[in-house]
């Protein structure tokens, strides 16, 4: 439990559907996406914004057109402009950064009341140009005359400088260790014995349970409704596929290695938008303005592992998160490890298990625990959801409170792998 007697409690909280990259929300921002997200949650909760002490944001790939898009989703959402807002960066775990940082401002006697989550349009990552081709435009732009402009422009080298760099996959490799996250992927998946069969039959899993879920998704999605005209909506995710059973799957080809890899595009979580946005509050406060919240952030902890298997980082942040709190898997009634990769969740399952692994790299005599299959990810994961990197961390909140409060039960630990070689863990609670 927390040192402190303080609780935040989580009120309410909502979701745009999320889309896969290049569909219905491609053409919409993660500013616009956030705002749809905030702008749902302050009619679903009846919050006063006036009473909004902040608002922090998760996300990964700013918009270059809307620096601190936190700000800029708060007031197009209709916060008042003297409540600040601040954006929140740690990769995959970034929604569920911006909670436990209105927590750890809670204590500090910070605000009593915070709008939190995460926004991501992964279809508008944009293109990127290498410095050497910046600086040639910038000798084009200084040019006077017609002569010095020909000059600058003979500078450039054709096509060389005019091959523009992929800001998403670039995103998605690490530079300290080279690899990129599916080659993590393959990498602990090699190394824990993961297959590829097990892989496919994890992801067909994760469809099938997404698809049996819509009705209960429905309680966190609101319609988002498609500019220009708003004449059409979005009413749920377009990631959960009934055709992706493991007959299926396992004719892809393989994309990170070619031959002797495993993971593809069927068993990794799918590149995608969308937006979350949480009310969370000091326990106090929320008695006070009369609101019976979803439950409380019971423990979280960050750590960090070897970038270089990345994948394994929630094992990490159970355990240190375990050390904080006392919590073990066991207390779970439910456990969330988002889907990067279905080598990555199994093979985290595998680690989380063994006391080699307990005693080899979390210096503890016993295993941090089994995560029996009936608790993990039971309304399925990003591999059919999809992961909108800045957003999944609050996603996973929303939807494992939510079904807490359906079957009556008391506690659910999250947890994510991060880029760059991290691990997350919050534990929520019902009263």
């Amino acid at each position: 439990m927390m040192a402190d007697k303080q609780r935040l409690v989580i009120v309410d909280g909502v979701r745009t559907p999320f889309s896969r990259m290049g569909t219905v929300l491609a053409h919409l921002g993660a500013d616009e996406l956030g705002r749809m997200a905030v702008q749902a949650l302050l009619a679903r909760t009846g919050i006063d914004p006036g009473l909004v002490s902040e608002t922090i944001i998760g996300c990964v790939g700013q918009p270059v057109d809307a620096a601190n898009v936190g700000r800029v989703i708060a007031l197009r959402a209709g916060i008042p402009e003297h409540v600040p807002a601040i954006t929140v960066h740690r990769n995959c775990a970034s929604g569920a950064e911006a909670l436990s940082q209105a927590y750890e401002k809670m204590v500090a006697g910070r605000g009593e009341i915070f709008v939190v989550g995460g926004a991501e349009s992964m279809s508008q990552y944009p293109l990127a140009y290498s410095y050497e081709t910046v600086l040639k435009f910038g000798h084009l732009m200084k040019a006077k005359s017609a002569s010095a402009k020909l000059k600058a422009l003979f500078r450039f080298r054709f096509p060389d400088f005019f091959n523009p760099r992929v800001a998403l996959k670039l995103g998605l490799t690490d530079p300290v260790c080279g690899l990129n996250m599916g080659q993590t992927a393959e990498l602990v998946g090699r190394e824990q014995g993961i297959t590829r069969e097990a892989q496919d039959a994890f992801a067909a899993a994760s469809h099938v349970k997404a698809l049996a879920a819509r009705d209960r998704f429905a309680e966190e999605i609101a319609p988002a409704y498609i500019p220009p005209d708003y004449t059409s909506v979005m009413t749920e995710d377009n990631g959960p596929r009934e055709d992706s059973v493991p007959e299926k799957l396992a004719k892809l080809r393989t994309v990170f290695e070619r031959g002797t890899g495993t993971v593809t595009a069927g068993n990794a979580s799918q590149i995608t938008d969308g937006a979350v946005a949480l009310l969370v509050m000091s326990e106090a406060k929320a008695n006070e303005l009369g609101y019976e919240p979803l439950g409380f952030l019971a423990a979280y902890a960050y750590a960090a592992n070897d970038p270089s298997r990345m994948g394994l980082g929630p094992v990490f942040a159970i355990h240190a998160a375990e050390q904080l709190s006392g919590y073990s898997v066991d207390d779970a009634d439910l456990v969330e490890i988002n889907e990067a990769f279905a080598a990555q969740v199994l093979a985290c399952l595998r680690c989380s298990a063994s006391e080699d692994f307990a005693r080899t790299y979390l210096k503890r005599t016993t295993p941090v625990g089994e995560i029996p299959m009936e608790k993990l990810n039971v309304n399925g994961g990003s591999i059919a959801l999809g992961h909108p990197v800045g957003a999944t961390g609050a996603r996973l909140v929303l939807t494992s409170l939510l079904e807490l409060r359906r079957r009556d039960a008391k506690r659910a630990v999250v947890s994510a792998c991060v880029g760059g070689g991290q691990g997350m863990a919050l534990w929520l609670e019902r009263f």
